[in-house]
């Protein structure tokens, strides 16, 4: 045992490894951590370092976070990067002034702040939803950091997330007025904006500016433009500009065709959907969950759930199933009164070590409900929190209910119990 203790503490790269494949568990990550750090000639990386300011910024812990940034610091290995994780993750907890502390504190530490940690600054804010902060701070400090085409197109991203699509057009106008003119990225996202405001025809005013750019669409922009349609029910237009990709050269990936199928599923017309299927496979382009979700969704849709199992048993030998997947063939069997279907495949899914989403345990669990399994739905909602999941309110509230209608307040306060537990120590954002 001991030997092979020493051979592990030479790999700095291994403990990085373990800890970003175990990120998500917060404190017993760190636990690893800090039993690492005391192995005999073994020093952390950055890597390892800034891997568990992630994983402690995720459940809250951010007083430790700052131990860690004190140690860093003290070891010299201190770096632009580690204060741009610190800034994503108080950003992402909500906590932004001390976010734009961190900003401002890095030249007491030797590292006076540039154009990429602002763009980080900037990045994280909008990422975190607090676009209008990040604009002021860009109002502000505009001169002290001389915007580059990254800075529009984080505020251009942030502005059409809000939305606002005044906001995003002025931020567009803006970046080409002061000559930072648009690259592909920039061009994709203005495209994604005004689609997802319902304005196509602009949005194909910006690609023929592309056009005189001499910038060709990616096909990110044409599975957009392919998507509007999709949703306006304009499906010659949809295959139009599928076909018009093509002329230009531009091969069709993954999310083009996905964008096609769902044009067709949209407009009933599950045949064309299928061909366009056999279509992407004959030509090499591997279907992804995606690509089944948006099938099997319109099959249930029109009551045909067993076309959609059928889907699924065909998609598993193609690609993997996420998280949409399983709980869309969940929530179809237990609406379908075939309960013992849904228990088969969440059996699957523990057979490939997926680990359910809140939402695909919430929908076995309301569907145990729907039948009064309450001793079922409590095995599924205790197998929830053990794995670090907090259920629902709503969830919780109806099995609440179901436990007092059968007098189980014992089983209720266990369960309650658990729940506490699983709020003072998370293991999961």
């Amino acid at each position: 045992m001991r030997s092979s203790i020493v051979r592990f503490s030479a790999f700095p790269d291994l403990v990085e490894d373990v800890l970003k494949r175990f990120e998500n568990l917060g404190m017993q990550a760190y636990r690893f951590f800090e039993w690492a750090g005391k192995q005999p000639h073994y020093s952390h990386s950055i890597g390892a370092y800034h891997t568990i300011i992630a994983s402690l910024a995720k459940i809250r812990r951010i007083s430790r976070s700052c131990g860690i940034l004190s140690t860093i610091c003290e070891k010299g290995v201190l770096n632009v990067e580690t204060f741009c994780v610190i800034i994503r993750k108080y950003a992402r907890a909500q906590k932004l002034d001390q976010a734009i502390y961190a900003f401002n504190v890095m030249e007491r530490y030797g590292l006076p702040p540039n154009l990429p940690a602002f763009n980080s600054l900037l990045s994280a804010l909008c990422k975190s939803h607090n676009v209008r902060k990040a604009q002021d701070i860009f109002d502000q400090m505009k001169e002290q950091f001389v915007p580059d085409s990254k800075t529009y197109t984080i505020l251009l991203e942030g502005w059409g997330k809000e939305p606002n699509l005044p906001k995003a057009r002025q931020i567009f106008k803006d970046m080409i007025h002061n000559g930072r003119y648009p690259d592909i990225v920039t061009y994709g996202i203005m495209v994604d904006v005004l689609c997802k405001g319902g304005r196509v025809d602009e949005a194909l005013g910006v690609v023929r500016d592309m056009d005189a750019r001499a910038c060709t669409p990616t096909s990110f922009i044409f599975s957009v433009l392919i998507h509007t349609y999709g949703i306006d029910n304009r499906i010659a237009d949809a295959v139009d500009t599928f076909l018009e990709m093509e002329r230009n050269g531009v091969i069709p990936d993954v999310a083009v065709y996905n964008a096609l199928i769902g044009a067709f599923c949209k407009v009933n017309r599950l045949k064309n959907a299928f061909r366009v299927l056999s279509e992407m496979t004959h030509k090499g382009v591997v279907p992804n969950s995606r690509t089944c979700n948006i099938i099997m969704s319109s099959l249930i849709g029109r009551g045909d759930t067993d076309e959609a199992f059928r889907v699924f048993r065909r998609m598993i030998k193609i690609c993997e199933p996420d998280a949409d997947t399983y709980t869309m063939l969940i929530k179809m069997f237990c609406e379908g009164n075939k309960l013992e279907m849904a228990f088969k495949v969440w059996k699957y899914m523990s057979l490939k070590q997926f680990v359910p989403s809140m939402h695909t345990f919430s929908v076995l669990i309301n569907g145990l409900c729907d039948k009064e399994k309450v001793y079922e739905a409590c095995v599924f909602l205790e197998e929830m929190i053990e794995k670090g999941i907090r259920p629902s309110g709503p969830t919780f509230a109806r099995l609440r209910k179901l436990l007092i209608k059968e007098k189980r307040e014992d089983v209720l306060e266990f369960l309650v119990q658990k729940m506490n537990l699983l709020i003072k120590e998370p293991l999961f954002d």
